[in-house]
């Protein structure tokens, strides 16, 4: 497994197995699912692009004139386009209303699988969107990862 975090390059092959980790990063709020994901992946030939960058800065100012939080931005856009699979987490302590959008942007990619656990503020408006849009929907990491193909439940 190799992972990826902005703001590096994505130089890989053109046939490598691209997982994308979108989901709840609010610093302070949501678990670092993300690290979690790459450790049950290390046995794995998968390149993770994690945008749970190591060098944010909270006082970027979130504007398409601020030069580091639009190379954020899309890094992440990027990255889930180039994906082959995308893994999508909603954390219960989250509201996570960019993971919202992003629900919707890759509906119709045939690339998503998303977990939202009980609890989740939106949980019902996830399920109903997932469900209507053919996308899987489970309630735990393990499970998702097992939809990807990377882990056995």
């Amino acid at each position: 497994m190799q992972s990826i975090k902005p703001p590096q390059t994505v130089d890989v092959s053109p046939d490598a197995r691209i997982l994308f980790l979108a989901g709840s990063i609010e610093m302070g709020d949501a678990v670092d699912w993300q690290t979690n994901v790459e450790q049950q992946l290390a046995h794995t030939d998968w390149v993770v692009l994690n945008p749970r960058r190591d060098e944010w800065n909270d006082d970027w100012k979130q504007s398409i004139s601020n030069p580091q939080f639009k190379e954020q931005v899309e890094w992440e856009l990027d990255g889930m386009d180039r994906a082959e699979k995308i893994l999508m987490y909603f954390d219960p302590a989250t509201k996570s209303p960019i993971t919202l959008l992003e629900l919707g942007l890759h509906t119709h990619g045939g690339k998503l699988v998303v977990c939202c656990p009980d609890g989740y503020w939106r949980q019902g408006n996830v399920d109903i969107v997932c469900a209507r849009y053919n996308v899987p929907c489970v309630r735990t990491l393990d499970e998702a990862l097992a939809l990807i193909g990377v882990v056995s439940v």
